[in-house]
This record gives C-alpha cells, sequence and structure tokens, in this order.
C-alpha cells in the first residue's frame, strides 16, 4: 500500500519584523527578494516576499518574545533555510553591506545570518 502524504510543501514562513522599511531595505535591496504586489492587505502591516515558488510573509509587529540568549551561528537556533544558487555571490554582497555571517562547520555549502530584527537565517547552495 502506498503512502501517500498529507503535505505537498511549505506555502510560507512568517517573521516578525518592528521595522518594515529597514526589513524590506535587507530582504529586497540586500538580497534581492521581489514583494509580491498581490498579496492581500491585512489588519497590521506587512510584505509578502517571493522566494522561488513559496513565500516569505514579513509581520510588522511588536515582538512577543525575547530571546535570552542568541547563539552567534545561526544554526543553533530557530531560523528558516533558503536554497541559494552561488554561494560566493551571496558572500560578496553580505559583506559589501557589511552583515554578519558565519559558514557551516560540517563543509557543506551554508551560510548562516541574522535580519536586522534578529531573526535566523540559513542559506545552503544547491
Amino acid at each position: 500500500m502506498e503512502n501517500k502524504s498529507l503535505f505537498s510543501g511549505i506555502h510560507h514562513s512568517s517573521l516578525i519584523v518592528e521595522d518594515l522599511d529597514k526589513a524590506l531595505q535587507f530582504y529586497c535591496d540586500i538580497l534581492g527578494l521581489q514583494k509580491d504586489p498581490q498579496r492581500p492587505e491585512m489588519a497590521y502591516k506587512g510584505a509578502w516576499l517571493n522566494v522561488g515558488s513559496q513565500q516569505i510573509h514579513l509581520l510588522n509587529l511588536h515582538k512577543t518574545e525575547q530571546c535570552v540568549h542568541q547563539p552567534e551561528h545561526v544554526g543553533r537556533d530557530r531560523h528558516i533555510a533558503l536554497h541559494v544558487n552561488d554561494i560566493s555571490q551571496l558572500k560578496n554582497v553580505l559583506q559589501a553591506h557589511k552583515v554578519p555571517f558565519t559558514m557551516s562547520s560540517s563543509g557543506r555549502q551554508a551560510l548562516f545570518c541574522r535580519d536586522p530584527d534578529g531573526n535566523g537565517l540559513e542559506f545552503i547552495q544547491l
């Protein structure tokens, strides 16, 4: 008997940001993601960003929790992971904008950083 999964993928991940303009500068101007103008307006400010066939939903809200300790290496913290085609190009962009990052210690092509609100991001080269 075939075991068929109920789920087919991830539609979007949400990240809480306190300064939407600063977050959009990071995600759009530095990382190069595009806003999706077809997404609906909500009762609070935010933005939908296209990432391949998935999306990141930036929620412009006050943070509901504060982490006592954020590890320097984001891979040891809550984070979302995105595929990237050229990790070297991403490193150059982050360095040009003085965005701190760490590389995977496992030897795989993965880079970790935080957005301006401290949300963890992992980028994995395909």
